[in-house]
Order: structure tokens, then sequence, then C-alpha cells
């Protein structure tokens, strides 16, 4: 097998308007606009409506959206029950997986009408689901508008600051939609076998948690917070390199020159570290960054400083992912939703490189 071919790279297996990423190898749209604009003008709950709807919404629309999605964060007594259930010590991917499990049995896709209508239940139930586990049942009597801040009170039980919240709906829609990878190819291959909407997101779930995917962020705070100084940094990632280790949140599958995302939450993490008044941390990302650069002439994606803005803004480092999954259930949604609309079983082959045929021999003879 080509190493063009292995993991897929370079392969078009499918098509998709929903989103282009790579262009002129740095560049990002949903749907014609680009991530630039939309990070900076549009909030999370536009962008929701122009990947499951197609266009962004006008003010009555945008209205209706929230409300359904406040209306969303009240969760069936049989879910809550499955979430108090799990160990305290559970992996919070594990919990959202669990969780939606939990709410297609209590709310079937048969009785909700259509897959719109359940990736904007998912989406305004996701956040409690993290809450009722993390923090508790009460958690859901809590009185929040916009959608960024309630997901950041059911991650630190308080109310965020003004410039937190900028900056988590300025993430939500940065992770929003990545054309096909690895989670969303799942959920269109789930979507493919006419697989319940909920068995779909469970899956892209499960793919998403792995550290070669959305643990990448964390796996990039775990690596920041190994060093004190900018200097240290530096020393440490060279040593790094030299033993061949894997360094998390740099390189990219589909970018060749800058991932679009990376100066938008750069930036918002050095506002988030600037406004705590402590810039230790993103001051030895940056080394990281250049030493990553002028050693390997990688750049840093999407992952790694969404790990310090994160952090800085009080979030636990466990907590990293399920965020990515709060915004990226927007773009599986309108991935399943696409997939149906036009669907073909998705079932590539294979190069076989096993063993020749062979005879069979009975067990009595085989020494």
């Amino acid at each position: 097998m080509s190493k063009q071919t292995t993991g897929l790279r370079g392969v078009k297996a499918g098509s998709t308007s929903i989103c282009t990423v790579g262009a002129e190898g740095h560049g990002l749209h949903y749907r014609g606009y680009t991530i630039e604009d939309l990070a900076q003008y549009a909030c999370f709950e536009e962008v929701v409506h122009l990947l499951l709807w197609g266009a962004l919404p006008t003010e009555r629309e945008l209205d209706a959206l929230k409300t359904q999605l406040r209306a969303h964060r009240q969760l069936p007594d049989l879910v809550v029950r499955v979430l108090r259930s799990l160990p305290s010590d559970a992996h919070p991917m594990d919990v959202l997986r669990t969780g939606v499990s939990a709410l297609g049995i209590a709310e079937p896709e048969r009785d909700l009408g259509n897959g719109v209508t359940v990736a904007v239940r998912l989406l305004g139930a996701l956040p409690s689901m993290l809450g009722v586990w993390h923090l508790g049942a009460d958690v859901l009597d809590v009185d929040v508008d916009d959608h960024a801040t309630y997901i950041l009170y059911m991650l630190k039980a308080e109310t965020p600051s003004e410039l937190e919240c900028r900056m988590m709906d300025a993430s939500l829609i940065l992770y929003a939609e990545h054309e096909f990878n690895a989670s969303t190819f799942t959920a269109r291959v789930c979507a493919s076998t006419l697989a319940d909407f909920y068995g779909c997101i469970t899956g892209a779930i499960g793919t998403l948690s792995g550290p070669l995917h959305g643990g990448a962020n964390e796996r990039a705070m775990e690596l920041i917070e190994q060093f004190e100084t900018p200097e240290d940094a530096a020393t440490g990632v060279r040593e790094m390199l030299a033993r061949r280790e894997l360094i998390m949140g740099f390189g990219h599958g589909v970018y060749r020159v800058r991932d679009p995302r990376n100066a938008i939450i750069k930036n918002w993490a050095r506002q988030v570290s600037e406004a705590m008044g402590d810039m230790s941390l993103y001051e030895i990302s940056e080394a990281i960054e250049r030493v990553m650069w002028d050693e390997k002439k990688l750049f840093p994606n999407l992952d790694f400083y969404s790990a310090t803005a994160y952090h800085m803004a009080g979030i636990e480092t466990a907590l990293f992912t399920p965020v990515f999954v709060l915004s990226r259930c927007s773009g599986w949604a309108a991935h399943v939703v696409e997939q149906r609309a036009d669907n073909r079983l998705i079932r590539p082959l294979a190069e076989y490189t096993g063993v020749e045929a062979r005879d069979y021999v009975p067990i009595e003879d085989r020494g």
C-alpha cells in the first residue's frame, strides 16, 4: 500500500457542501464564509444555524434557535440517573458518550421527527450532561443566556468573565466543523448504514477521544505544564525531538502552510493570560512554537493554544476534549444530515497483505 493511501491521506472519500479545508494550503471556510470572519463577527449559535440550515440566520431565526437551545438544557430523569451513577474518576469523554447513548434511549429519534431536531436537542443537552456528572443535578437550574456562557458555567460552576465568554464563543466556532476529519468521517460511515442519529454521534465521540485527534489539546497542556520557563521549554522540547518523541499540537494532515484557526485562538490565549495577570504559560507556549518551527518547520494547530486559553480560563485539562464535542456536534450533525440526503453505504476496499492461499490441515496433522 502506498504512503499516499495509508490512512486515506490524499484520497477523496466523498463530497460535501459544508466545509472547505486547506484551500491554498491554509484556508478554512464554512459554507463559503472564512473562519476569520465567522470568529470575528458571528456567535456560535449563528454558526450552528449556518451548518445545519445552510445559511446565516435572521434575527428572528437566531432568537428561535437560542430559545430552543435553552429549552433543551433539561435532561430526562433516566439520563440524569445514568450520569450520576458514573464514577467520578471516569474520563469526561466517556461520560458524554454514555450520556448520548442514554438520551437516545430516553428520546428515540423517531419520536423527535428528524435529524436536525435531534442535533439541536443534543447541542442543548451536551453541556448539561457534563454539568450533571461533574457538578450535580441541581446545576440544571442555572439561569444563563448564551450558549458559550452556559458551557463555561457547566465546566466551572461559577459565572465566567465577559472575556472568558467571548474566548469560549470564538473557540466553539473554530472547533465547529472541519470537513472529513476522523470523527466526522466516522459519523458519516455510521449514517451510511442508516444507523440512528445518536449512534452516529456516539461513534464520533469515541473517535474524537483519541490523542491523535481531539485528545491532542489535553496532551498539549501536559507538555506545556512540564516547564517552568520559556528557556526550560526550549531545551526540553529539543531533547524530546532528539529522542524522537511526538510533540502534540503541531502540524496537520491537510494544512501545509498554516492552520488558519491558530492565529485566532493564540490571540485569545494571550488576552485571557493578560487579564489573569499571568503570562507564563503563554510565553512557554511561544517558546515551544519557535523550537518546533526552527527544528521541524511545523506550525501549531488549533489544539496547541486552545490548551493555554482553556487553562487560563480555569477549565480542567480533562474537560478540554469534551469542549471540542460541545462544538463539533454541530458539524457532525450537518454531515449526518448531508449523508442521509444522498446516501450510499460507505464500504471501501482494502489491499490484502497477508499470506498466500493455503490448504486446510486437520488438527491431528498439525505439528
